[in-house]
């Protein structure tokens, strides 16, 4: 895999994934009113939130359990689409769809990256 596609690329996607999980730290009440009303603990959610999205771009840059990172952070990102940006859409929010989108394909580029690392070895 060339320098451009793989290594650039591979941290290009981790990096905004460290941004998201240190702001969930740096404005957790603001996040808490995003968790959905059947989960209690919401600024809870919010700091684990974000030391899952922390640990999957650590896991990205220094290319340690990728597949698994990328797996569980698909998983994440599709849980908030069917929990958050979905019902926000049908309740006629303006702003839940490209929400919904953005982590909709954001979980599709992580499946990608942990199909890349999906025989145990480094694909870059």
């Amino acid at each position: 895999m060339d320098l451009l596609t793989g290594r650039v690329g591979r941290l290009l996607f981790a990096l905004p994934f460290g941004i998201f999980g240190i702001l969930h730290f740096m404005m957790a009440e603001n996040m808490s009113g995003m968790v959905p009303d059947f989960m209690p603990g919401g600024v809870l959610w919010v700091y684990l939130t974000g030391v899952a999205l922390l640990a999957a771009c650590v896991s990205f840059v220094i290319q340690m359990q990728v597949r698994l990172a990328g797996l569980l952070l698909a998983l994440m990102l599709i849980i908030f689409v069917l929990s958050v940006h979905l019902p926000a859409v049908m309740s006629g929010s303006e702003t839940a769809m490209p929400n919904l989108l953005k982590d909709l394909s954001l979980a599709g580029g992580a499946l990608i990256l942990a199909g890349r690392y999906g025989d145990g070895s480094a694909a870059d």
